[in-house]
């Protein structure tokens, strides 16, 4: 096996153990062919799909200062009040602009700004990606809270998010705006606003707007979004996962006392039902890398140097006992 498709769950700051993974299967010779991912998981996934090298990937995971993202409006700065009136006149504590400001940063370097520097040849009529709306190398998943759907970034935009007037806007669409969408955890960061057109009944172009969240709302790790429609695979999808294999008990919500740590809490909780409908599914089992994260917080943005090199450590293991295991022909066979 030397090449797969990527599906990158969420996590916040445990987004480094999906480095550590990442090279893993750098070492080993897998390369990614597509990539998909919620919050973290798109973070980390399109720095990997613009082609950032994975040792650069991880001394940038290693060194960013995630607390630069918690970055204050003069409203929540207001003492006492302040966080509370920003969630309920902006819909979240923090502007979410300095992860867009970091991203686009890295992903100009790389030459990755837009999708349109994402593209991907694909001429393999079993593929996804033959539909030249889904011919990208990267995918965001967002939760659109004013449609109520799972959107797929850039792919919606060729469908439900179309720019009519500009029918190749979608290739200049911000990599870094769609990403910040996907990290946008309810409450916590503010919703980004996406503006797009539809159509009237009388032909007139009509200006759309969908408040967008985190991706982790809806499916956090939408590990089937690559699966071909018919014949044998001509290489895996493979998952990776921050935690442990899936417990007979579902994990309760976190209540410990701070507003903060509650939102998030509840915003996994939600996120967990939705994904353990199928996570327990022997067929996304055996192609997912499970990453046991325990003890770390997607929000613990004061996370220190060894406790990112343990994440990084932990992910690496993870995805190299999957590799010693895995069966591409029993793979296959699922699937035809």
């Amino acid at each position: 096996m030397d090449r797969a498709d990527l599906v990158l769950e969420g996590g916040g700051v445990k987004g480094i153990a999906l480095v550590g993974a990442l090279a893993a299967l750098d070492t080993a010779g897998v390369r990614p062919h597509r990539i998909a991912g919620s919050s973290a998981g798109a973070v980390v996934g399109a720095l990997a799909a613009a082609g950032m090298p994975t040792a650069d990937l991880a001394g940038e995971m290693r060194r960013v200062d995630y607390t630069r993202f918690r970055d204050e409006s003069v409203l929540d700065r207001v003492p006492v009040v302040g966080k509370l009136a920003s969630i309920l006149l902006e819909r979240g504590m923090y502007e979410g602009k300095a992860i867009v400001a970091w991203l686009e940063a890295r992903l100009g370097a790389a030459g990755a700004t837009t999708f349109g520097d994402l593209h991907l040849s694909d001429d393999d009529p079993g593929s996804a990606t033959r539909d030249a709306g889904r011919a990208y190398r990267f995918v965001a998943t967002v939760s659109d809270v004013t449609l109520g759907r799972l959107g797929l970034l850039p792919w919606d935009f060729h469908t439900v998010y179309r720019t009519i007037s500009d029918p190749g806007g979608t290739d200049r669409r911000s990599v870094a705006e769609a990403v910040r969408a996907s990290t946008a955890i309810p409450y916590y960061f503010e919703p980004s606003t996406l503006t797009y057109e539809t159509e009237g009944e009388a032909g007139d172009i009509q200006k759309r707007e969908s408040l967008l969240v985190d991706g982790g709302l809806l499916s956090n790790f939408p590990v089937h979004v690559f699966d071909r429609s018919e014949g044998r695979p001509r290489w895996p999808t493979i998952g990776i996962k921050l935690s442990a294999r899936p417990e007979p008990t579902p994990p309760t919500l976190d209540a410990r006392p701070g507003p903060v740590r509650y939102l998030t809490g509840l915003v996994g909780a939600m996120t967990g039902f939705f994904d353990r409908q199928h996570i327990e599914d022997p067929d996304v089992v055996s192609r997912t890398i499970f990453v046991d994260t325990t003890g770390f917080g997607s929000v613990d943005f004061d996370i220190g140097r060894e406790e990112r090199d343990v994440l990084f450590e932990r992910g690496r293991k993870a995805a190299e006992a999957f590799l010693a295991t895995f069966d591409f022909d029993a793979y296959c066979r699922n699937r035809t």
